[in-house]
């Protein structure tokens, strides 16, 4: 299993100053979090794109890119690229560029994203939410598995004999469809035979069991491969030396919750909820490593997925305790999930 985590960039609020951490300051810090990941071993790490005031990155590729000149071994990829409202051609090139620079490091997470700002930001309809990212993932594959481009859609002129520059190391990047758990999405993946995560951030992981078991049967339903089976689960995460790190992290945690709630009508975010979900069979894995250890090989049980990420930085919490967690992380919990697994 691949063990990794994965950034939003949040710009904690500070009540007093009624202010949010600087972009400049955020952006600065996750670089020094990115080289510690590669540094204590982990194998993979990922970034969101988002168009808020509350996030830094609105593009990923871009931090990717600073992140590929300071680390040596760990995978660099977006979690997610809102392809919906992007443009394909653009996205591959930069990917392409970011895998050259980084020695064949480079992945693309394409999804629709859970937030919307971004279709008029770009100019594009919401109604169109569904056609529009089946037919760029559409034009995403053939660029990724064409040398001449020949190709013709609905939402921009058609492509005639035209070849993409530069090209990624090995000639095609790894290409991920990331879902929140839509059953049609999963079937998408599962047929076009693509690599796939889900993100389980609430509730219980246990009834996403069905959904992974459709994509497992469907994938090799559609005659693809054992060798390019993969699977992956993405999850809030954040290790202290014990149980004790949630009292730290709750506050910066909740913050997050009821601003994002306020907007969707959520009811208020509160204690009971958040040591509710982080129980052993809870989606967060949220407490001391031997806690996160078990917790990441008893969904591994259940899912037998090839790849757990954990989102580290939700709420923004101070870039030290960030750092510290990334540290458990990859010392004391990748080891011993690694060594139960090769067993």
């Amino acid at each position: 299993m691949e063990l990794g985590i994965s950034m939003f960039g949040d710009l904690a609020y500070n009540s007093q100053t009624q202010k949010r951490k600087t972009a400049q300051q955020r952006l600065k810090e996750m670089l020094e979090e990115i080289k510690l990941a590669d540094e204590v071993g982990l194998d993979v790490f990922g970034l969101g794109e988002h168009h808020r005031p509350d996030y830094s990155v609105s593009s990923p590729q871009t931090v990717l890119a600073a992140a590929a000149t300071i680390t040596k071994n760990i995978k660099l990829g977006s979690a997610v690229s809102v392809l919906s409202s992007d443009d394909p051609i653009r996205l591959y090139q930069q990917f392409a560029t970011i895998d050259l620079i980084s020695d064949g490091r480079a992945e693309i997470m394409v999804g629709r994203g859970s937030f919307i700002e971004s279709f008029p930001l770009f100019g594009y309809d919401l109604k169109d939410y569904d056609r529009l990212f089946e037919e760029k993932l559409q034009l995403l594959l053939t660029l990724n598995n064409n040398e001449i481009i020949n190709w013709e859609g609905h939402f921009r002129a058609p492509i005639k004999h035209q070849e993409i520059f530069p090209k990624p190391l090995h000639q095609k990047l790894p290409v991920w469809i990331a879902v929140g758990g839509t059953p049609e999405s999963v079937l998408r993946a599962a047929k076009l035979g693509l690599p796939l995560t889900i993100a389980i951030i609430g509730g219980y992981p246990v009834q996403f069991e069905p959904l992974l078991r459709m994509y497992k049967e469907q994938y090799f339903a559609n005659g693809h491969s054992k060798e390019n089976y993969q699977l992956g689960v993405n999850s809030h995460l954040f290790v202290g030396n014990d149980a004790s790190v949630r009292d730290v992290y709750f506050p910066y945690y909740a913050a997050q919750m009821n601003h994002i709630g306020k907007e969707r009508g959520w009811a208020p975010f509160s204690r009971a909820q958040f040591e509710a979900t982080a129980a052993p069979d809870g989606a967060y894995f949220m407490g001391g490593p031997e806690e996160i250890t078990d917790k990441i090989l008893q969904q591994h049980e259940i899912f037998n997925h090839t790849r757990f990420v954990g989102q580290i930085d939700v709420g923004g919490p101070d870039h030290s305790l960030i750092m510290k967690s990334i540290e458990l992380f990859g010392t004391r919990v990748a080891p011993e999930v690694r060594k139960h697994l090769s067993k």
